[in-house]
């Protein structure tokens, strides 16, 4: 049984003009929606809090929203995680503590208020407000005005007298889980939840993640591209990078249209399609290197399209049936697992037409310009006549 005949003729290199004017303005587009707009960074890049809530009965994702929303989380994403009787849900929110620049202001002058203080220093990266008074103050007194600026408090230190004379404290704010807590629980006797977990991300482990992310896609594309060097030539390496990085765009393009949030699982995706499209484009191009030498003397867009057509059943079974193992995702899959499962179809199609319309043409182009580079030096070479 055969579900694509097995020789086929189809003119795939003859268009390759037009595929590589549409692929060239998706790219540019997407490259450009990427420099002015913006990925929608998770909490893994942008830093922040994941609190993992189970709630004791049956409950939507919109209603926690909603309670969270009136509780006085605004900013706030919920996921349900897990089958829907389990009633569990992940919550993820910017910042790590509830000290803000603006709560931190407010705490600033609420502190000043109660008199014999010096100085007032928030330390936001650590969620902290240092304080230096002339003179004792109540701890009490200084938890209210903190908590009077809509910072919720978790500590208050009372550090060895300074140098200089005076009492240093320090306060520590109350961490976003907190501010979880409070909201949802807002006007009951008792939570309904439990809280399983909490996960902090500093924003400069964050930019860490996100720049050792990114090295890790240019290492692995400089990798493969060694490798196509030494198999292949020189015709064939760019063809195979050039198609990589067109998928990377691709797919980066799907989070950049959906807003689906870029994460750590973004770029296993993208690693993962980079080793599927270049596992494609090899088998196509180790057809088109027997293929040159079978058919000596044919030009070589003659060949490449012989060999793409004599692959194609495999290329496109193989593509489908990768695709249907994402199926399951996609129908049962939530939050990171559908965002994977999506970026992977949306790479598997991509990795099959890049290594049909952009590696190979690049490899004419180059073959076609050390055709004419060699014309040129043998025009060079000719004896000039008197």
């Amino acid at each position: 049984m055969r579900l694509i005949k097995h020789k086929t003729n189809i003119d795939f290199i003859g268009k390759r003009k037009v595929a590589i004017f549409a692929s060239t303005l998706i790219n540019l587009a997407i490259i450009i929606g990427i420099a002015t707009v913006g990925f929608n960074f998770g909490v893994d890049f942008a830093g922040g809090t994941v609190v993992e809530l189970r709630f004791n009965q049956p409950i939507s994702a919109a209603d926690v929203r909603k309670r969270a929303e009136d509780g006085g989380l605004h900013d706030v994403s919920v996921q349900n995680i897990g089958s829907s009787d389990e009633n569990t849900f992940l919550l993820r929110m910017g910042g790590v503590t509830q000290l803000t620049l603006e709560n931190a202001e407010k705490a600033k002058a609420s502190i000043t208020a109660l008199g014999n203080v010096k100085n007032v220093y928030p330390d936001l990266s650590n969620g902290i407000i240092n304080v230096r008074a002339t003179s004792a103050l109540s701890t009490d007194a200084i938890k209210q005005a903190v908590e009077a600026s809509g910072t919720g408090v978790q500590e208050i230190r009372t550090l060895p007298s300074a140098q200089g004379g005076g009492v240093d404290y320090q306060v520590v704010a109350s961490g976003m889980a907190d501010k979880v807590k409070a909201a949802l629980g807002k006007g009951l006797s008792a939570p309904d939840f439990q809280e399983r977990r909490v996960d902090y991300v500093g924003p400069q482990v964050g930019k860490q993640l996100r720049n050792k992310g990114i090295a890790a896609l240019v290492y692995a594309m400089v990798a493969i591209l060694i490798y196509v060097a030494f198999r292949f030539d020189f015709k064939f390496g760019p063809g195979a990078l050039l198609a990589m990085l067109h998928d990377v765009v691709m797919v980066a393009g799907f989070y950049l249209v959906s807003r689906r949030e870029f994460n750590l699982t973004a770029i296993a995706a993208l690693l993962t399609i980079i080793g599927y499209s270049v596992n494609d484009t090899i088998v196509i191009y180790d057809r088109i290197r027997e293929d040159m030498g079978k058919y000596k003397g044919k030009p070589l867009p003659e060949v490449i399209n012989i060999a793409v057509n004599d692959t194609l059943a495999r290329t496109l079974l193989t593509s489908l049936v990768t695709a249907l193992s994402l199926v399951g995702l996609l129908i049962f899959g939530v939050g990171e697992i559908w965002d994977f499962a999506m970026a992977m179809l949306v790479g598997i199609v991509v990795g099959t037409y890049s290594s049909v319309y952009i590696a190979s043409p690049l490899t004419i182009w180059l073959d076609e310009r050390a055709a004419a580079r060699e014309a040129r030096g043998k025009g060079d070479m000719k004896p000039k006549t008197a």
